[in-house]
């Protein structure tokens, strides 16, 4: 790419669109979103209140799903509130600056999500694979240092990329059609060469998320193994159950983005705002279905919710 001549000023805000092409539909659209915020701030408070309560819940694998539940809080609060104010006031101008604040925010949450989810995964090998072991290995101890790791990870590879964006001169539009900032998304409309963004980005994506995607599968390759050699089998479905809900989870949390990966780099006949609603999934459906799916499926959590909720009523 040919680094132009810079004549002009580099611009310091920009004007979210939201969703092109739908903007006659913005106020039916914010609809789903605010229902799915609600929900995510719902569920995930009272996850995260049941599991702190409950002293029977200080297991690794709830303090775990606690961590988890935070962290959609925060993912969901760094995009829907926006999405919302573009779509209800029309509010879409942001400063670089807070442009530049918001992706960091977004990308490391959702990176991470994705040590958490691999960490949950470890988590079900240790329980089924070495369930004698289980609370000496995962010891609060670990626990503790396992979050630590978790975020600094997260926060160290993408905190590289506020420099990188820092360097570039904004000289092109300055109209984003998008509900959110991004990355790649952000350096295309610079005049500078982008490809230290882009080699950047990529090794970010192959370091983070498709390598616990990697170890997750190995890691439920391992299970499934230990699983099919129980020779009872009742016990082989209490340890597949075991596992029910955090493999719901991880399809929810990594499929609406593989397939927004992949329509980006496949579907250029797919309209733009096809593209911006499904990139917009990632934000919304994780948060708000985690809590509902682990409420469902995990018995001990259920049965907190139940007593929460209908205990006064006795």
């Amino acid at each position: 790419m040919t680094t132009l001549n810079h004549t002009g000023v580099s611009h310091t805000v920009f004007h979210l669109l939201g969703i092109p092409g739908l903007e006659e539909q913005h106020m039916w659209i914010s609809i789903p979103f605010c229902i799915s915020y609600v929900i995510t701030l719902l569920g995930n408070s009272l996850l995260i209140f049941i599991i702190f309560t409950k002293s029977s819940l200080h297991e690794p694998m709830y303090l775990f799903l606690c961590t988890l539940a935070g962290t959609d809080v925060v993912l969901s609060t760094c995009t829907v509130p926006q999405s919302l104010a573009i779509f209800w006031f029309r509010a879409g101008e942001i400063s670089l600056d807070r442009c530049i604040a918001q992706l960091f925010f977004i990308h490391s949450t959702f990176i991470s999500e994705s040590g958490i989810l691999l960490v949950m995964a470890f988590d079900r090998y240790i329980a089924i694979c070495y369930p004698l072991r289980y609370t000496t290995i995962l010891t609060h101890a670990l626990i503790g240092k396992i979050g630590v790791t978790i975020f600094l990870r997260s926060y160290c590879t993408v905190f590289p990329m506020i420099f990188l964006l820092k360097r570039l001169t904004f000289c092109r539009s300055n109209i984003l059609p998008h509900t959110a900032c991004e990355h790649i998304g952000l350096a295309k409309y610079s005049c500078d060469d982008i490809r230290v963004n882009i080699w950047y980005g990529f090794f970010v994506l192959m370091s983070t998320v498709i390598l616990d995607i990697m170890l997750i599968c190995v890691s439920y390759m391992l299970i499934l193994r230990a699983v099919f050699r129980i020779p009872s089998q009742d016990a082989r479905h209490k340890a597949l159950n075991t596992c029910g809900s955090h493999v719901c989870v991880i399809i929810l949390f990594y499929g609406p983005g593989i397939f927004s990966v992949l329509t980006q780099r496949f579907g250029r006949h797919i309209s733009p705002h096809i593209h911006i609603l499904v990139a917009n999934v990632c934000f919304l459906a994780p948060p708000m279905m985690n809590p509902i799916i682990y409420g469902i499926k995990t018995k001990q959590i259920r049965d907190q919710v139940t007593h929460i909720l209908f205990s006064k009523q006795v």
